[in-house]
């Protein structure tokens, strides 16, 4: 297939897949999941409500909590409840947590880094402004 029979929506998808490859492989590298990243990346800047958490994820109840039982079990991270409603359960990243996703992080983006590598420094930012209206969009359906 060429560059002018290549259409959006198959761009986009082996786009997809190479960012999943390089998720995949940083993640395996710190011995997580690519759900349990992707949480982690979430819990970086902010302590959600358990069913916040999940919504954010696409997650049931039960799914999410499994997924913070295991995560908590591991040191990544933690819950408490909260001082508005006793009932309510937070989720927040432990040190250890932190640090497993600052390095993960960190991995990614040099994976991305030889990703885009091919493009001109303008190209770039044209790419990085174009995918977050992408995915701004795809937030809001």
């Amino acid at each position: 297939m060429t560059e002018s029979d290549t259409t959006t929506a198959d761009a986009l998808a082996q786009l997809s897949f190479a960012v999943m490859a390089a998720l995949e492989k940083c993640s395996d590298r710190h011995g997580l999941s690519v759900a349990q990243a992707r949480m982690l990346g979430i819990l970086r800047d902010r302590e959600p409500l358990m069913t916040a958490l999940g919504a954010a994820m696409g997650l049931d109840k039960s799914s999410i909590s499994g997924l913070v039982d295991r995560a908590e079990r591991r040191g990544l991270v933690e819950r408490y409840r909260s001082t508005q409603d006793g009932r309510a359960v937070h989720v927040r990243l432990t040190d250890e947590g932190r640090e497993r996703i600052r390095r993960g992080e960190a991995e990614f983006a040099a994976e991305i880094a030889r990703l885009v590598a091919p493009l001109a420094p303008g190209a770039r930012a044209e790419l990085t402004r174009h995918a977050i209206s992408v995915a701004a969009a795809a937030s809001a359906i």
